[in-house]
């Protein structure tokens, strides 16, 4: 390896040339390929049960996710102008190409099952707007004593009525999204006020709102790496070359995503800080270790000086750069698509960095020049006083250290238990955002803008005709409603059959109860099918009745609020067990609470995977297992304490915080491999504590430059418009914190104590 890298050193120019050229072919299927994800089931492995069950449940009940549009008048929806609005924005929204006609539904197209002398008749609320008091009020009447559309389509206050225009999963793009905003915006009136809810423009919005984000965060970042790069090489010319390390190998990253034709998903938008932030570390270590060699050595060769970088250098590099990448490789262990992609390719970009650093900076060096850097006047300890002093203290009050780091980590353990996880994407927007307000408005006058389908499977034809099943699919809808005050809805078949039971009994509501025989129910469903339309029908019930689809809508979108409502669902199973019916789930709801799952078992899995492998590779390369597990103790240090902060601040686990681990160990480790070479190194003084303050001085100032670094990139995340995003900035920042001190104080300890390389001095082992 060092063989090569001096022959590169002989075509400076080439390189240049050579890696130009390779990026120029990789950017060009940027322009054509690159595409955003915004179709969040796309997120999601579609070979997995839940998802497949899903899926079929979707297709038999025709379940779409809606788009809800509320029409506000605080005097009253009861009027002419109103309800003129409700009729004339439901038939545009029906003439929209990405709606079907029948997948909108309004007090305009909403049935009213009815009592009639011949039997039973379903009609629409209203074909022409009412313009007299007493129409309106007849209108009323008919909306107040029908308890399938009061309170779903009409609010209690009867001040908001809402139509939902249900869509397919591929049909939201940023263009639907203004159209709908731009028709919704034509009806709004001084007295008539608007919103837009649901979940395709909470999803869709998400996903859009990515690149946006990126575009923002990537100069901030740039901006600052570069100015704190300046402050600690104090050098033009290493800074331009480490940034365009950084540059090249982001768009290395990107480029291969698009020539393999993978989309970008809104996780893969932090990419680009990843790899800004992570990138300049293997400059910086160089840098160091050429300024520290020039002080030395003021009368060196530009040849000289860059042949002892790469000969002291290249192996820590290369190893670092490995175990960054396999953090974030790790993450192929997840069965979620954006964090796989997101680890392949941030590590894809992290090995690129590592090559450009090894031959790009070289390079630019034989054909730039050595960085100015001030001569040492000697060789004294007073020179790097205060690295000499503290590396003693640490050995001196090592005592000290380690009951601190005990007691830390033994409360950080505590936190862990407190950790919860995440599946809610309105939280991933700032409270006070139009979007997540106009959510909270409506989920305040309807049932929820949230939902969980339950399916109910029998083996048996015309089973949900039996008015035991029914009576217990009612009684299980009463209690989780009146159980939960996040359930502020639910819909079944039970509900028709109750409205057809309490019409045909002249509405007396004695009778808004489950008939009593099965021939009865079969009744009422013979003539709401020849009565109404049955395609609403299949939307709760399929045609032989053997399976059922019960909804329930939430006042939000959070895990904790879904399995709360499972929680109390579940408690009906052995009901209808008892009658042969299994329980499933389907629905975007329940499949984000799968997908939540995944994330922790994917973390779970990457964090374990990622140790080994670290542990490893640090015992491979320093020939010491006990060397591979010191290494990896102020990682395991900073993980705990990470988690344990995420669970006393209330921080969630998440699709962004779910990386956390990774980044923290893949960055993390750096430090200790850095830390241990030279330690290595030093131990030739055969003196303890002469080589832990020559440590100190060497890859403790390198290991504290790259700190300042990164955490002041992933600061940069504080800006982003996502507070997930926010939190991982802040939790990585305090993660490089942590993991740089443990490194120089409980890591020092540990090769202090463990006398592994002057144990070998006294064998005469030492190399």
């Amino acid at each position: 390896m060092e063989s090569i890298l001096k022959k590169i050193l002989k075509v400076p120019y080439l390189v240049f040339i050579v890696i130009a050229a390779t990026t120029v072919f990789l950017f060009l299927p940027m322009k054509d390929n690159t595409r955003m994800e915004t179709n969040l089931d796309k997120y999601m492995p579609a070979d997995h049960p839940a998802f497949i069950y899903s899926d079929k449940a979707e297709e038999w009940f025709n379940i779409k996710d809606g788009i809800i549009i509320a029409v506000e008048n605080k005097d009253g929806v009861y009027n002419t102008g109103t309800l003129t609005i409700v009729k004339q924005l439901t038939k545009k929204l029906q003439k929209m190409p990405e709606i079907e006609r029948d997948d909108v539904t309004s007090l305009y197209t909403a049935d009213n099952i009815i009592g009639t002398e011949d039997g039973m008749d379903v009609r629409a609320f209203f074909k022409k707007v009412p313009k007299t008091k007493e129409k309106l009020e007849e209108l009323r009447q008919k909306v107040l004593t029908n308890e399938m559309v009061y309170e779903r389509l009409v609010s209690k206050d009867e001040t908001v009525t809402v139509i939902i225009a249900e869509i397919n999963d591929d049909v939201f793009t940023q263009e639907f999204y203004n159209k709908i905003l731009a028709v919704t915006k034509e009806f709004e009136n001084n007295e008539n006020k608007m919103y837009v809810a649901g979940r395709p423009i909470v999803e869709g919005t998400l996903a859009l709102l990515g690149p946006e984000d990126m575009k923002r965060m990537v100069p901030i970042v740039l901006l600052v790496i570069i100015l704190v790069l300046y402050l600690t090489l104090r050098s033009v010319k290493s800074t331009v070359l480490t940034m365009l390390v950084v540059f090249i190998s982001t768009l290395w990253a990107f480029g291969l995503m698009a020539l393999v034709n993978i989309p970008i998903y809104s996780v893969s938008t932090m990419i680009p800080v990843m790899l800004i932030a992570i990138g300049v570390a293997d400059g910086i270590h160089l840098y160091s270790h050429l300024q520290l060699y020039i002080r030395k050595h003021p009368e060196t060769t530009k040849k000289e000086a860059v042949v002892d970088m790469l000969r002291s250098m290249w192996k820590p590099v290369v190893i670092t750069s490995v175990t960054t990448a396999v953090g974030f490789i790790s993450l192929l262990t997840s069965q979620v698509y954006p964090i796989k992609y997101f680890g392949i390719f941030t590590a894809f970009g992290v090995l690129a960095a590592m090559v450009f650093s090894l031959v790009l900076i070289p390079a630019g060096i034989m054909i730039f020049g050595l960085p100015k850097t001030k001569p040492v006047k000697d060789n004294k300890k007073h020179n790097n006083k205060f690295a000499y002093d503290f590396a003693e203290k640490v050995l001196k009050h090592k005592t000290v250290t380690l009951f601190i780091t005990i007691i830390l980590v033994a409360v950080s353990i505590i936190g862990i238990t407190k950790v919860w996880i995440d599946s809610s994407f309105l939280e991933k927007f700032e409270k006070d955002s139009d979007i997540v307000l106009t959510d909270a408005f409506i989920n305040e006058h309807f049932g929820g803008t949230s939902t969980i389908n339950l399916i109910l499977d029998s083996q048996e034809e015309d089973a949900f005709k039996t008015p035991e099943i029914l009576r217990i699919v009612d009684k299980m809808q009463d209690v989780v409603e009146g159980k939960l005050q996040v359930v502020g809805n639910s819909f079944s078949l039970a509900d028709y059959l109750k409205r057809m039971n309490k019409v045909m009994h002249a509405d007396d509501e004695a009778y808004n109860t489950i008939p009593d025989s099965k021939n009865l129910v079969a009744q009422y469903l013979l003539l709401y099918e020849m009565s109404g339309d049955p395609d609403n029908l299949w939307k709760v019930v399929n045609y032989n009745y053997a399976k059922l689809n019960v909804t329930f809508q939430l006042k939000s979108d959070n895990s904790k609020a879904i399995n709360s409502a499972l929680e109390v669902i579940h408690t009906f199973e052995d009901d209808f067990k008892k009658h042969g019916i299994t329980m499933n789930y389907a629905g975007s709801g329940y499949k984000a609470l799968v997908f939540t799952d995944l994330i922790l078992e994917g973390q779970i899995m990457s964090l374990i995977m990622t140790l080994i492998i670290v542990i490893i590779l640090l015992a491979i390369m320093f020939r010491n297992i006990k060397l591979g597990l010191i290494g990896s103790v102020p990682i395991l240090i900073t993980a705990a304490i990470s988690f344990g902060l995420m669970g006393w601040l209330g921080i969630p686990l998440n699709t962004t915080t779910a990386l956390l681990s990774s980044i923290a160990i893949g960055i993390g480790i750096d430090y200790a491999v850095h830390f241990i070479e030279q330690y290595r190194i030093n131990s030739v003084s055969n003196d303890k504590l002469v080589t832990a303050q020559k440590t100190m001085a060497h890859s403790g100032r390198a290991i504290l430059f790259n700190a300042i670094v990164v955490i002041a990139g992933f600061l940069v995340l504080l800006f982003s418009v996502f507070p997930p995003n926010r939190e991982l900035g802040f939790l990585v920042s305090f993660n490089m914190f942590v993991s740089f001190v443990g490194t120089l104080t409980i890591m020092l300890i540990l090769l202090n104590r463990s006398n592994i390389y002057f144990e070998k001095q006294k064998e005469g082992k030492i190399k």
